[in-house]
């Protein structure tokens, strides 16, 4: 211990003089804050916290004094963190002005370094031609996606991408990268602007939000390109084992994408192909992300030709042709047959009757106290007016009853009326809430975005399902079941808690998902398990406004009805609704931001698909891949020069 000792003042003393001053000035300034620091429970302001900023600041500015710079931001920027946590962990709260004076000035220095590396970029020919390149790709990837036209083109929209990754340096690739990846983001995410319009929360915060979230998905592009740039030349032995693996790399990177508090899978490559339903046909094989692995391949190989002399090197530019004609013989094929036939064996006895009522309520309206008579008076008229005898189910949208469903007893009651007089059963969404009595807790209610069934010739209260995935920063802050002062934060989100079952109701097999919940293959195969022969997703998409947004998430349940043979009754506030069958195909559309009733008998799920009984498995899989391959590239990297084999 003494040695340890002994090396450590040796080292100290071989530091700036200045440079130890600093560190001793600001170290004592954050420990006596910490002694003295307020009692106060979550969040708490308190003034004294700008003292180590002040203290530091001299150091920070007067150019005689700090050498090197980047040392004493960096070493601010820990010691105040080390100090926030250790406040946070020992006492369970955290000062606003400890955060403001770490986060704020360190996050502005980041932003400058970033400024200065991108201009760095700009003045290299290699860079703009690269970020030229790029841009070109992942713009035309983003026109790709339904309901836009260029899905198929995917198999070589990329191949700029490639080429500028081949070409140029890891620094150049990365630049262009980040960019384009803004651009390809951007395009598909501009509607979450929309949000703007109605959401409770300031504009500011929203518009800053979304920059922040297109800026997150870039950076998934950015590690994609990294890698890349770090296997493309690896050699074992002679064979390019990384490169040759990549395709299925990347598809694990986008798997990340469906895990944890942050899951937003919304644009994996292989949905571009939505628009073409015999294209879709292998998904009940290879599920999303083989047709993500198969894009790849096919941009990277062609690329890769584009580099290589001689004829017998370009065999790679027929590789997008024969991808989209095998999948289009194994679709032809698969729905050629008897049982594919839309909506087949739907008309016979003991199938279900199903009606959606879509009332398009305004978003801006949805929530006012004023108007929910008129919002409940409306969806409830449209029910008696359009609704036919002998109806199984009646399903009304996500939030239908704008309000906590338990304040509002009469409605209940008027469901309850509604459902014994139709003799159907009634799915409705509304919030729910339970109040905690625990002494101490953080939450004195948990509050559900649910939905409810409501059954005929019962009084009881109806049967509740919670949303299980929540939307990260609109629903839910990530993290705050971890970090429970996160629930003091309020960025206007719903600040919802999660449900974790997943029920199947009679007297047909059928299981509710709400909005988001219907994207995530697992949760479907979940339902399946359980005996789930049927989903219906409630949704409100209203959000949105007219864009592409409600097409996409029509293409996403679109995709997992057929990945798993599961059909689905689609019902949107302000639409698309639609009928599914478990081969995709699709009844009934209606258009959006009109009032629509549809009706029909629809099929259960009787079509086993190899992809229902692996998904887990590979998905789960994939994740570890991505894992080991990163750092065996990592490694190998380090070991093998890229000459060397």
């Amino acid at each position: 211990m003494t040695d340890i000792l002994n090396r450590l003042k040796s080292w100290i003393g071989t530091l700036p003089r200045m440079y130890r001053i600093f560190l001793g000035i600001l170290f004592v300034a954050e420990l006596g804050l910490y002694l003295v620091t307020p009692d106060e429970p979550g969040l708490y302001s308190w003034k004294p916290q700008f003292i180590p900023f002040i203290v530091a600041l001299p150091f920070l500015l007067v150019k005689s004094v700090r050498k090197p710079f980047n040392r004493f931001v960096y070493s601010y920027a820990l010691i105040s963190f080390a100090f926030l946590a250790l406040d946070y962990l020992i006492g369970g709260h955290a000062g606003l002005v400890q955060i403001s004076v770490l986060f704020i000035p360190f996050g502005l220095y980041l932003l400058y370094r970033f400024g200065v590396w991108n201009f760095k970029r700009l003045r290299e020919k290699d860079s703009r031609i690269a970020l030229l390149l790029s841009t070109i790709a992942w713009g035309a990837m983003a026109l790709a996606f339904p309901p836009l036209p260029l899905g198929p083109a995917a198999l070589l929209l990329l191949v700029p991408w490639f080429i500028a990754m081949n070409r140029y340096s890891r620094s150049s690739a990365i630049f262009a990268t980040f960019w384009s990846g803004m651009v390809y983001n951007g395009i598909n995410y501009y509607w979450i602007f929309n949000v703007m319009n109605v959401e409770t929360a300031p504009s500011a915060i929203i518009f800053l939000g979304v920059v922040l979230l297109v800026a997150f998905f870039s950076f998934y592009s950015v590690v994609a390109a990294f890698v890349y740039t770090l296997v493309k030349d690896i050699r074992i032995k002679g064979y390019r084992i990384f490169w040759i693996l990549y395709p299925v790399f990347y598809a694990g990177l986008e798997m990340t994408r469906t895990r944890g508090d942050f899951a937003f899978p919304w644009s994996h490559l292989g949905y571009v192909f939505g628009n073409y339903l015999e294209l879709l046909q292998a998904l009940s094989i290879i599920g999303i992300f083989g047709y993500t692995t198969l894009i790849v391949a096919s941009n990277m190989l062609v690329a890769n030709a584009l580099d290589k002399p001689g004829l017998k090197a370009k065999w790679p530019f027929a590789l997008p042709a024969l991808i989209l004609v095998a999948l289009l013989v194994h679709g032809k094929i698969t729905l050629s047959a008897p049982e594919a036939a839309p909506f087949y064996g739907s008309e016979v006895e003991h199938t279900p009757q199903i009606a959606m009522v879509q009332p398009c309520i305004q978003q801006g309206e949805k929530w006012s106290k004023e108007r929910y008579d008129r919002i409940i008076d409306k969806t409830l008229g449209m029910v008696r007016d359009s609704v036919k005898d002998g109806t199984d189910l009646i399903i009304l949208a996500e939030t239908a009853i704008p309000d906590h469903i338990r304040r509002q007893p009469a409605t209940i009651v008027r469901l309850h009326n509604v459902a014994s007089r139709m003799n159907a059963s009634i799915l409705v969404g509304a919030l729910d809430f339970k109040r905690i009595k625990e002494p101490g807790a953080v939450r004195r209610y948990e509050v559900y975005n649910a939905s409810f069934l409501f059954s005929p010739n019962d009084g009881s209260f109806p049967q509740r399902y919670i949303k299980k995935h929540l939307v990260p920063f609109s629903e839910r802050i990530p993290f705050d079941d971890i970090f429970p002062i996160l629930n003091y934060v309020d960025l206007g989100e719903g600040d919802f808690v999660p449900g974790k079952e997943t029920p199947v109701y009679g007297p047909f097999l059928w299981t509710p998902f709400i909005c988001y919940d219907a994207i995530f293959g697992d949760l479907v195969r979940e339902a399946i398990r359980a005996g789930s022969r049927f989903m219906v997703n409630i949704t409100n998409d209203g959000w949105f406004g007219r864009s592409t947004a409600p097409y996409q998430h029509l293409n996403l349940v679109r995709y997992r009805t057929i990945e798993n043979g599961m059909p689905a009754a689609r019902l949107a506030n302000s639409g698309v609704s639609v009928f599914i069958d478990q081969y995709g195909h699709m009844d009934l559309n209606t258009p959006i931001f009109e009032d629509a009733v549809i009706q029909r008998k629809m099929q259960l799920k009787t079509r086993d698909t190899l992809y229902q009984h692996i998904g887990d498995y590979l998905e789960t899989a994939l994740l570890w891949f991505f894992a080991i391959y990163l750092l065996a590239a990592i490694g190998c990297r380090l070991r093998f020069s890229p000459a060397r084999e």
